[in-house]
């Protein structure tokens, strides 16, 4: 797997101001940390424009440059930063120049105190967010922590598929809306608590209720009055092929008494059963009132 990455992240007021980027020039190893937590699984990354570039100076970013290793990298910002009513931004610019069977090129915002040199897939995270494929599974992960607990978005934004570089862009806005971008394109837009699962709904069925005893909910019920008809239990479900003759070879002394085979009984109608009325008594699918 070979990833390219830059990363860009702003918070919007009335004006922009740029918490944290990073263009990856001469010098970025002094800014990020590796994670030394898996060991002989980690793969070693490199300072690179990739393959293919406008400029091999101004397009360098980071690469991951081993197949079927862990890359973990962080680098701290700054200034912690609070976003309470203010439009954040998550940007960064990705180029994957192999056909992807597994794997995900994702960025998270780790609230302070995290162990850098220890840093893995366990730790905690504010916000979680990139492409991400496995298989013929493909998405842009949008992960929200609410109270401890990762929250997945609903939603499945597509991710871009080829080998050129793609910006992906998270904005999440004051008023709780959100947009998923790539390349500047709405591909996913909506309401956070709407498309993510983090408020509990707002009416739950009432537990303490129970379906009554007499609640009738079967729609179709056999027909109590239709009757077998007479004689139908006496019709074979095989008879004797009447177009078989007895072979002419056939000795009745040497190979016993012909008989002719059977085949299935056109008029054979299987084991009755009543036909199906509609029920007069049906209420309905029983469902508990919300409280």
């Amino acid at each position: 797997m070979k990833v390219v990455i830059c990363v860009l992240l702003f918070v919007a007021t009335a004006y922009c101001t740029v918490v944290f980027q990073e263009n990856f020039d001469n010098g970025w190893e002094d800014r990020w940390v590796i994670s030394t937590n898996k060991g002989a699984e980690a793969g070693k990354w490199v300072h690179t424009a990739g393959e293919y570039f406008n400029d091999e100076e101004q397009d360098k970013g980071i690469q991951t440059g081993e197949d079927a290793r862990f890359y973990q990298i962080s680098a701290k910002m700054d200034t912690p930063f609070n976003n309470k009513g203010k439009t954040t931004v998550v940007q960064y610019r990705v180029k994957n120049e192999q056909n992807l069977d597994c794997g995900g090129g994702y960025i998270k915002l780790l609230p302070a105190g995290v162990d850098q040199g220890d840093f893995s897939g366990a730790a905690d995270y504010n916000i979680m967010f990139g492409p991400d494929q496995c298989g013929a599974t493909k998405r842009i992960h949008a992960i929200l922590t609410y109270k401890g607990e990762n929250y997945l978005i609903n939603k499945n934004p597509y991710p871009a598929s080829d080998s050129l570089s793609h910006v992906y862009t998270f904005v999440l806005n004051a008023d709780q809306t959100y947009e998923i971008w790539v390349d500047g394109e709405t591909k996913e837009e909506g309401h956070v608590f709407e498309d993510w699962d983090i408020l509990p709904p707002r009416q739950i069925p009432d537990p303490d209720v129970s379906k009554p005893d007499d609640w009738v909910d079967e729609a179709r019920i056999p027909d109590p009055e239709a009757v077998k008809p007479e004689g139908w239990d006496d019709i074979p479900e095989e008879i004797a092929d009447p177009d078989a003759e007895m072979p002419e070879d056939w000795d009745e002394e040497l190979d016993g008494e012909w008989e002719s085979p059977t085949i299935p009984n056109p008029e054979y109608k299987g084991e009755w059963s009543a036909p199906y009325i509609d029920n007069p008594d049906y209420k309905g699918e029983w469902r508990p009132r919300q409280i």
